[in-house]
């Protein structure tokens, strides 16, 4: 027994000694009860909002506030013609717009008409957000009536923009692409370099005159040229098997996703620099990648709903612009003028990444 509790002890104490397993055992499962608790939210909470009016006459300017001072919504932008709010939805700035009539009066009509636009890329988040505004619109109007003049009655349409049809996989074709793109890309080059301190061929390398770069870079460029094939693959299915159209231009799409594959080579690439087995490096590029490019990236849970913090934090995710440029450039056609601020984000972040990973290849060479 006691030779027993001698192992159990000396188990302890490599355990203990080691601060990687006791991140594992103790760090993980903290980060991810707050990653799951504050990100994982079906709730409508700031959603972006826009109002189209041509006056603010009292009753309409009740309505608008009792709209902003919801927690659901935020009144960003007041607009005085319908171009104005469509340019608004392009460039991504909001996710609801409220019509009202030139004159919302009380003696002039017996009922006014308000709609609701929704952008509906998200189809079950469209219906939630115009149910939300319905409702807040339906108390205001009550508060109106208890005046005790007589209001005429709202009737409120509800406009669906993008996919009026209300196809899901319009919502999750372009999350599925950056989570596909962003897996397979890095776990292909996460074991690249790693192998070759594995099987012993690390010193050919080492000994090299060619640049580190140019190394690194060597090794990206098989992986690229598969993915370009993922890449076709991916959407030929999604066009011909899944009917979700590609509204904008082609070749932007194009030029934009093989940007997004740098990326991921690259994140894959910097993995197998600072990890030491293969094992290592697939499960920092599966498990370490995944569970924040879904949950952080917008595809599944909206983005303003989570607290600031993880809104910041999920800046520094790359599936997270890709899938707003996918959105915009196959789901509402705009065109590339409207999603080059995403594409220089990736952009900055490949430099960064190629950076980083010639810096610590080069460690090696010392």
């Amino acid at each position: 027994m006691k030779q027993f509790i001698a192992f159990v002890k000396k188990e302890f104490y490599h355990i203990l000694r080691d601060p990687r397993t006791m991140l594992i055992l103790i760090g993980m499962p903290i980060v991810q009860i707050l990653l799951f608790g504050f990100a994982i939210s079906t709730e409508v909470k700031n959603v972006q909002t826009a109002i189209l009016t041509s006056s603010t006459d009292v009753d309409t300017r009740h309505i608008i506030d009792r709209i902003n001072a919801s927690e659901y919504f935020t009144v960003k932008y007041v607009v005085h013609n319908p171009e104005e709010l469509n340019q608004l939805f392009r460039k991504n700035k909001i996710e609801l717009g409220i019509a009202f009539p030139a004159q919302l009066n009380r003696q002039r009509f017996d009922s006014e008409n308000i709609q609701i636009i929704a952008d509906a890329t998200d189809p079950n988040l469209a219906i939630t957000r115009g149910n939300y505004a319905n409702g807040i619109i339906a108390t205001a109007q009550a508060e109106l009536q208890q005046v005790g003049i007589q209001h005429p009655s709202l009737v409120i349409h509800t406009k669906l923009l993008y996919n009026p049809q209300m196809q899901s996989a319009y919502n999750f074709v372009p999350g599925i692409m950056g989570l596909i793109l962003m897996l397979i890309c890095a776990m292909m080059t996460s074991i690249s370099i790693v192998r070759e301190k594995e099987t012993g061929t690390m010193e050919i390398l080492l000994v090299s005159p060619m640049n580190p770069f140019f190394v690194i870079l060597s090794k990206a460029v098989p992986y690229f040229i598969l993915s370009i094939f993922n890449l076709t693959t991916i959407l030929l299915l999604s066009v011909f098997v899944l009917d979700v159209p590609i509204s904008g231009s082609l070749g932007s799409l194009l030029g934009v996703s093989l940007l997004f594959i740098f990326v991921s080579l690259a994140l894959g690439l910097l993995i197998s620099c600072v990890t030491r087995t293969q094992v290592a490096a697939m499960l920092a590029s599966g498990m370490v990648l995944m569970l924040p490019t879904i949950i952080l990236s917008g595809i599944i849970f909206p983005i303003e709903s989570m607290p600031k913090i993880l809104q910041a934090i999920t800046c520094i995710i790359p599936a997270r612009w890709y899938i707003d440029i996918v959105r915009k450039l196959m789901i509402e056609g705009v065109p590339f003028a409207y999603v080059w601020q995403e594409t220089g984000i990736l952009f900055i972040m490949a430099i960064v990444l190629i950076g980083i990973t010639t810096r610590k290849f080069k460690k090696r060479l010392d």
